[in-house]
């Protein structure tokens, strides 16, 4: 089992739903950032999306796409975020690390080399926004073979007929996002999300998490109630924005993670 695996079954035993939160690495410094992904489990979290920053994200609303520009100017690659996971490994061996991002920094490195390099640093999955599953094979299928998570979204446009295609090689969980746009945009609303998260968990054993839209406890709160766990990406990435302390920041996420784990 991987850990994403591990965390689930783990978290199913305890009768608890999950908390993600995602950063941006590199944002606004390596430093900063490696600081604040290292205090995340302390504040809740069970699975930590680490994003990779990139020129031109299409699903990306307006907060983190200028999340990961301060984090390129910064001077963070590819390669430093699989440095930031190594240097996480050394004093956390138990919590996902799953790094979502495009494919196209992916396809320059080498699919072959950053598989094995992703893995070796302590990765557990991938959510690879542009790979739909008609393109499985560039990476979705080796990055399980390599025993890594491939990690898809659903959404409200995902109707039954495309649902199975989305589902075919897809592990670990499946992230559903609760509203049609970008991230950051409008507000998840659990009477929306409920119906949709039963539609999918009818056609998979997967759980099912659910992010985009989803800023305050209460909503962490309402959202895990009817899927597995919410994320929490934007919310986060905003008071890195506003140049918040890393200790404001981390007690910002551990009320997100209690209102989550309180469903």
């Amino acid at each position: 089992m991987t850990r994403i695996e591990t965390k689930f079954a783990d978290l199913r035993a305890k009768g608890k739903k999950a908390f993600v939160a995602y950063v941006m690495a590199g944002d606004p410094d390596l430093q900063t950032s490696l600081s604040l992904m290292k205090g995340l489990p302390g504040a809740g979290v069970d699975v930590i999306e680490l994003g990779m920053p990139f020129t031109d994200p299409m699903a990306d609303g307006p907060t983190i796409q200028l999340a990961g520009q301060r984090a390129l100017e910064a001077g963070q690659t590819l390669q430093k975020t699989l440095d930031m996971v190594s240097e996480f490994r050394k004093t956390d061996a138990d919590t996902p690390i799953v790094m979502m991002g495009y494919y196209n920094p992916i396809y320059s490195r080498g699919v072959d080399r950053f598989l094995k390099d992703a893995k070796a640093a302590g990765v557990d999955g991938l959510i690879v926004v542009d790979l739909p599953p008609e393109e499985d094979e560039e990476l979705c299928i080796p990055a399980n073979a390599e025993g890594m998570n491939f990690i898809r979204l659903a959404t409200p446009t995902t109707d039954d007929k495309r649902l199975p295609k989305v589902l075919q090689n897809t592990s670990g969980f499946v992230y559903y996002v609760s509203i049609t746009g970008i991230t950051g945009a409008a507000a998840a609303q659990a009477a929306d999300v409920g119906p949709e998260v039963a539609r999918i968990k009818f056609a998979t054993d997967l759980p099912v998490i659910v992010g985009f839209g989803i800023r305050t406890p209460a909503a962490a709160k309402a959202i895990a109630s009817v899927a597995d766990g919410a994320v929490v990406g934007s919310a986060i990435v905003k008071m890195v924005e506003e140049k918040k302390s890393v200790a404001d920041i981390l007690a910002f996420v551990k009320g997100l993670a209690d209102g989550a784990h309180s469903a």
